[in-house]
């Protein structure tokens, strides 16, 4: 360790957010305990350690405080006034205990292959780095209420959360770890260019790495070209920090040095779009972090899923897989007919991936605030869950926004931290256990810090608490149905067989229908058991041709389903068979299946949603035809 001691004070370097170090204590009651390691493994801060600034010129200055100023520096911070002022200061030595716990928190190495434990053996990981903390506003409001929502205290609720609950030792809060296995602390570090551009453009990148040189009045001016975004001089490294937090916590899954894990990041990134930044984020961490494991591990990473729970929809990851058959996307989101932010209809139900990422990208828009747990659970249930095992993906990743909790005032929605936890548990055997949970957004500090907590406690194997409701709402349970029936094209799991509508031996019980077969090779794949008719239909009596869908479309909801424009509710169908069944008239009926395969051993099978569209109506058309030529004329 380098000191310099001058009249018994430890002197100690100043901590420089452009260094490559790793902070190994972290913030109490709004001080730091603090010891910053640089690249050289000299501590560069030790002891408590508050943050101010008044002029963002790039340097920090560190004061040193005791017990009897913690109220103090929680004022200040809960201010979130973490600005920097380039002047030098003195800090008291930390104690040589203290020093050796802190070394031993984070000493954590991967440990060879040799030696790694079976998953169900291995800790939760926990991402987290106070430095995170400078992305703030250049001119921070005066008034508490008017404060940005991406307030710096986000992450550190949280982490103080993990704490208290005695998830983990930190010795400043003097809270033990009290569970078998604490979390195993993940470094964070600052992403490199080419894992940035993995995802965004090389202009982009430069763009954010711009902005440490920058004076007040351009990032101000700068930050008004954008939608609802801030910077100061320290965003660049904060924002290469989260995406790195996000980076190494994925790598730390796959690699099973840990068996799964969170990270507790800011500022958040599933807004950021290839070209610019907006909705609070600057660099899209859940998709850069995918882009890279997929590249470092091509045999074990190839198939992602990524889960979106935040209440807005997450454009930027959205539009970073649109096309890649390997990375499924599901966002669960306040739509309100493409009013809430981002205010894109891109986050509509219609939009299902294109070229070879066609099925690969489902959206879950609420049509209004308000939903609640049941809602969420109805959607797992019905969407989420049948469709991830089916994907089978080699790695899940959660885009954990808060921002639909109870309490959260942009999100004003209800789900509760038993639900995400519930949400959590589901998601956890997919992929051998591999998920991380990456902090998006979530702005009532209450909110997201018992929420976390819930996940986390998830994750470290603690069963989820018994949910109150499981009733969804009328408007809830249409929507999760329109996406249902409008995915089932590209989902097994979704697709009704045909003893969803009426079963075939159930028909021949009732009617004494039997199966038509059909000998057209390419119909009758999608065909197949589709269609049937009474055993009179060769006979010279009238014959009557039912076409419908597989199964009823909900009342409820706004919009037809995309496979007919017309629905008759079988309910209705079977007194129409009863009536012509009772005047012996032969039946012919014929299932128009959600899913098609007339084309799908086309080797350009890869069309938009319109083209496939076509392509079904032209194949029921054929077959039209088909039964026209074959059983009627």
């Amino acid at each position: 360790m380098n000191m310099e001691t001058t009249n018994d004070v430890e002197m100690l370097s100043v901590p420089d957010i452009n260094e490559e170090s790793t902070i190994t204590g972290e913030q109490v009651n709004g001080s730091e305990a603090a010891m910053i390691r640089g690249a050289n493994g000299d501590i560069l801060v030790s002891n408590r350690v508050e943050v101010l600034s008044n002029g963002f010129n790039g340097s920090v200055e560190a004061q040193s405080h005791t017990e009897t100023h913690l109220s103090q520096d929680r004022a200040i911070l809960d201010s979130h006034v973490l600005r920097h002022q380039g002047s030098e200061s003195s800090e008291k030595g930390i104690s040589p205990s203290e020093d050796e716990l802190l070394e031993d928190m984070d000493s954590y190495k991967m440990p060879p292959p040799s030696v790694r434990l079976r998953p169900k053996f291995l800790a939760t990981g926990l991402c987290y780095d106070s430095r995170m903390r400078y992305h703030s506003e250049l001119d921070p409001p005066k008034q508490r209420l008017d404060f940005h929502p991406e307030d710096p205290r986000r992450i550190f609720c949280i982490y103080e959360a993990l704490c208290l609950a005695g998830l983990l030792q930190d010795p400043q809060f003097m809270q033990p770890a009290v569970v078998e296995k604490p979390l195993v602390r993940i470094a964070a570090r600052h992403a490199t260019a080419p894992e940035i551009c993995e995802v965004h453009t090389a202009g982009h990148f430069q763009l954010i790495s711009h902005t440490e040189d920058q004076s007040d009045l351009d990032l101000i001016l700068l930050e008004r070209r954008y939608d609802s975004v801030y910077f100061n001089r320290l965003s660049y490294k904060c924002s290469l920090l989260s995406a790195g937090g996000a980076i190494e916590t994925c790598k730390a899954v796959v690699e099973q040095v840990v068996k799964n894990a969170i990270a507790v990041i800011r500022p958040p990134g599933h807004h950021a779009e290839e070209n610019r930044p907006m909705g609070f984020c600057l660099f899209d961490n859940v998709a850069i972090a995918t882009r890279v494991c997929q590249k470092d591990y091509p045999d074990i990473c190839r198939k992602v899923l990524i889960l979106d729970w935040d209440v807005h929809h997450g454009n930027g990851i959205q539009h970073a897989f649109y096309q890649d058959p390997n990375v499924l996307y599901i966002s669960i989101h306040v739509y309100e007919d493409g009013t809430f932010y981002p205010s894109l209809v891109d986050g509509n139900h219609l939009h299902c991936g294109e070229g070879h990422g066609l099925g690969k990208n489902i959206n879950i828009p609420w049509p209004t605030k308000g939903m609640g747990d049941a809602d969420y659970l109805y959607a797992f249930q019905q969407v989420v869950m049948p469709v991830a095992y089916e994907f089978n993906p080699d790695l899940v990743i959660i885009a954990a926004g808060f921002d639909a909790a109870d309490g959260d005032q942009l999100g004003q929605c209800y789900v509760t931290p038993v639900c995400y936890a519930h949400m959590t548990h589901m998601l956890m055997p997919l992929a051998n256990g591999k998920l991380a949970v990456c902090l998006e957004g979530g702005y009532n500090l209450k909110s997201i810090s018992k929420s976390a907590l819930a996940v986390t406690r998830t994750l470290m194997g603690e069963a989820p608490d018994r949910l109150s409701s499981t009733k969804p709402t009328a408007s809830g349970q249409a929507t999760v149905d329109m996406v249902k029936a409008y995915q089932a094209p590209f989902w097994t799991s979704l697709t009704p067989g045909p003893a969803t509508a009426i079963p075939a031996q159930e028909l021949y019980d009732e009617f004494g229908m039997i199966e038509l077969p059909i000998y057209r090779e390419r119909l009758s794949k999608s065909f197949k058991h589709q269609v049937l008719a009474t055993i009179n239909y060769a006979d010279p009596v009238p014959v009557f041709v039912i076409f419908h869908d597989p199964y009823p479309y909900p009342r409820s909801s706004k919009e037809p389903p995309p496979q007919l424009a017309d629905i008759v509710l079988h309910d209705e169908l079977d007194e129409y068979r009863k009536w012509i069944n009772d005047q012996r008239f032969a039946i012919v009926d014929v299932n128009f299946s959600i899913s098609s395969a007339v084309y799908e051993d086309d080797e350009d099978a890869h069309f938009t949603q319109d083209e496939r569209e076509i392509r079904r109506i032209t194949e029921r058309e054929e077959m039209v035809i088909y039964l026209w030529e074959n059983y009627i004329e």
